[in-house]
C-alpha cells in the first residue's frame, strides 16, 4: 500500500513503514493541485502541522484508509470531514511524554539554582558567585497540578530525588496516587504546601487562568514550573509576584500566546526563566512520535484496531445505527455526572437497562468514560478512554438488565469517590430524541444540550423563583426548566437548559441563601 509523507518525520517512523511492505512517498512541499494528485491514490497519509488536510484533501484520497499526525495537535485536520469520508484520524499523544517530564526537571534545578542567569553573567565577565544561593530539592515539597501521564513521570522522579509529594487531580483514585508517592489533596492545600508546583492539566475552560494572583500568595516563597500548557497561569499575575518577591522564581516553556510577545511581562524578570516550548524537543520524542504514527498506519491499513483513533468506533457495521444515539446519551451522562461529583473519581459503573442491553456496548462503555474524563485529559476519546481509567486507577463496571421498569431501553452512568456518588440516567423518545430522565434519582425531563445549570435546594414557596430572579439580574436566560422533590418540604433537584454562562456572583448570591444546597453550572457539546 501507498503511504504518503507531507512533513518530515525521523526515519525511524519510515523504516516501520517500509519493514510491513509498504511504499512510502515523501512530498515535504506539496500544496494545491499537486497534494489533491499525489494523495489521490493514498492508502495512508502522514502531517504534522505543516499540511492543511481540509475536505478537498479527504474528497480526492479515495483510497485513504487513516490520517496520522505525528505529534498531539488536530488542528490542521478536517476530522469531519475525514469521518464523513470514512477515514480514520489518529495522533500519537505519547511519544513525548518522557521528554516533557525530563524537561520539567530540567527547569526545576534551573529556578531552583538559578543556573541560566549565572550562566549568562559568568558569559558577561562576571563572577557573581556570591549572588546566587540555591535551593536543594531534597526534603522540599513539590505539589503537582495535574496527575497525568507526563505529571505521574514528573512525580517519580523528583520522588527519587527526595522530594515529597502532594498532587492535586480530582479524577485520579488516592490507591493509584499512593502508588505514586504522592498524597492527594485539595487545589489550595496543594499551593500552600508546595515549594515547587508543576502543571501538567490540560487547557480547558475550567483552567484557563486558573492560577491566578490569590492563588499565588498561596505559594509564598515557592517556585512555579510550567511545561503543560500556556493559558493555565495568569502571567501578568505570575510576572508582579515575582517581581515583589511573593514568589521566589518561574520556569516556563509554554505561554498562553505563542511565539511569547517582545513586551510580554514575562521578559522583565530574571528570575523568571522561560524556553520556547521546548518540551517535546528531542530526538528520542521525535523517533517515539514517528514510530507510534507508522504503527497505527499499519495496523489500520491491516484492518486492525487504531490505538489512538479520534474517530474510529469499535462497532459492527449493521449495529451502528441501531447504538449511534445512545453513543452521545452516554457520553453526555459521563459529562454531567463527572461535574456534578464534588470530588475526584474513583469508580465508574455503566448500566443498561431494557433492549440496549441486546448489543454490544463496548464502544457505547467507552464512550461514557470519555464524558467523564474529558475535562481531564487532551483529546481523550472513545477508544483511549478505558485505558486512561486504568491509568488512574479508577474502577470501571458494567452491568446489563434486560429488565426496565419506565423505559424501552436506559443507561445509567454512576461516578462516585469512595464516599459519595452521583448517577445520571438517559434515554431516547420516540426513537432518536434524547432525554436526561433521572439525576440521583430524582425524576426529570432534561435536554442535555449547550449550557445547564443543576440546583439542589429546600422545598420550599419562592426558591425557583429566587433563581429565576437572580439568573435575570445576571443576565442568564432560562431556556427550560425541569424540578423534582423527594417530599413535600423535602430537598428538591432542578435542572435548567440556559443560553449563556452563569456569572461566579450569580452562583455565590445564589450560595449565600440557605434554601440552596448546592448549584452546578456544567457544558455539553463543546460549549463553554
Amino acid at each position: 500500500m501507498k503511504v504518503l509523507v507531507t512533513d518530515p518525520i525521523a526515519d525511524a517512523g519510515l523504516d516501520v513503514l517500509r519493514d510491513a511492505g509498504h511504499e512510502v512517498e515523501t512530498g515535504y512541499e506539496l500544496e494545491g493541485e499537486d497534494l489533491l494528485e499525489a494523495v489521490s491514490d493514498a492508502h495512508g497519509l502522514i502531517v504534522r502541522s505543516g499540511t492543511e488536510v481540509t475536505e478537498d484533501v479527504l474528497e480526492a484520497a479515495e483510497d485513504l484508509v487513516i490520517v496520522g499526525r505525528a505529534g498531539i495537535g488536530v488542528d490542521n485536520i478536517d476530522i469531519d470531514a475525514a469521518t464523513d469520508e470514512g477515514v480514520i484520524v489518529a495522533n500519537a499523544p505519547e511519544g513525548n511524554v518522557r521528554a516533557a517530564a525530563e524537561h520539567t526537571v530540567a527547569m526545576t534545578f534551573a529556578t531552583a539554582r538559578s543556573i541560566p542567569q549565572a550562566h549568562i553573567r559568568l558569559k558577561n565577565g562576571e563572577w557573581a558567585k556570591s549572588e546566587y544561593l540555591g535551593t536543594e530539592l531534597n526534603g522540599k515539597t513539590l505539589g503537582v497540578v495535574g496527575l497525568g501521564r507526563v505529571g505521574q513521570e514528573v512525580a517519580k522522579k523528583l520522588d527519587s530525588l527526595g522530594m515529597d509529594i502532594v498532587a492535586f487531580d480530582p479524577y485520579i483514585s488516592e490507591e493509584r496516587a499512593e502508588r505514586l508517592g504522592a498524597e492527594l489533596v485539595d487545589f489550595e492545600d496543594c499551593l500552600e504546601a508546595a515549594d515547587f508546583l508543576t502543571i501538567h492539566t490540560p487547557l480547558t475552560p475550567e483552567t484557563e487562568g486558573m492560577i491566578g494572583a490569590d492563588e499565588l500568595d498561596l505559594l509564598e516563597g515557592g517556585y512555579i514550573v510550567n511545561v503543560g500548557r500556556g493559558g493555565i497561569i495568569q502571567e501578568d499575575a505570575l510576572a508582579a509576584k515575582v517581581e515583589d518577591g511573593t514568589l521566589a522564581g518561574a520556569a516556563l516553556d509554554v505561554f498562553a500566546e505563542e511565539p511569547l510577545p517582545d513586551d510580554s511581562p514575562l521578559l522583565e524578570h530574571d528570575d523568571v526563566i522561560v524556553t520556547p516550548h521546548l518540551g517535546a524537543s528531542t530526538e528520542a520524542a521525535q523517533e517515539n512520535v514517528a514510530t507510534s504514527t507508522a504503527e497505527q498506519i499499519n495496523a489500520a491499513i491491516a484492518g486492525e484496531p487504531v490505538a489512538n483513533a479520534l474517530n474510529a468506533p469499535s462497532i459492527d457495521e449493521s449495529a451502528f445505527p441501531r447504538l449511534e444515539p445512545y453513543i452521545d446519551i452516554a457520553e453526555t451522562g459521563g459529562k454531567v455526572a463527572a461535574q456534578l461529583l464534588d470530588g475526584r473519581i474513583e469508580s465508574v459503573e455503566i448500566s443498561y437497562e431494557g433492549d440496549i442491553a441486546d448489543e454490544d456496548v463496548e464502544f457505547v462503555t467507552a464512550s461514557a468514560l470519555k464524558g467523564v474524563f474529558e475535562p481531564l485529559e487532551w483529546q481523550v476519546n472513545a477508544v483511549n478512554a478505558p485505558q486512561i481509567a486504568e491509568d488512574r486507577g479508577v474502577d470501571v463496571t458494567e452491568s446489563k438488565t434486560r429488565q426496565a421498569e419506565d423505559f424501552q431501553s436506559l443507561i445509567s452512568v454512576t461516578v462516585s469517590n469512595g464516599d459519595d456518588e452521583v448517577s445520571v440516567d438517559g434515554t431516547l423518545f420516540a426513537g432518536d430524541d434524547p432525554r436526561i430522565v433521572r439525576v440521583d434519582g430524582y425524576r426529570v425531563d432534561a435536554i442535555p444540550h449547550g449550557k445547564m445549570v443543576v440546583t439542589r435546594n429546600t422545598d420550599e414557596p419562592g426558591v425557583i423563583g429566587l433563581i429565576g430572579s437572580v439568573m435575570g439580574k445576571h443576565g442568564v436566560n432560562i431556556a427550560g426548566m425541569f424540578n423534582a422533590r423527594e417530599t413535600i418540604g423535602g430537598e428538591a433537584l432542578t435542572v435548567y437548559n440556559v443560553d449563556s454562562e452563569v456569572p461566579e456572583e450569580a452562583k455565590d448570591e445564589l450560595e449565600s441563601d440557605d434554601r440552596i444546597i448546592g448549584i452546578n453550572y456544567i457544558t455539553l457539546n463543546g460549549q463553554a
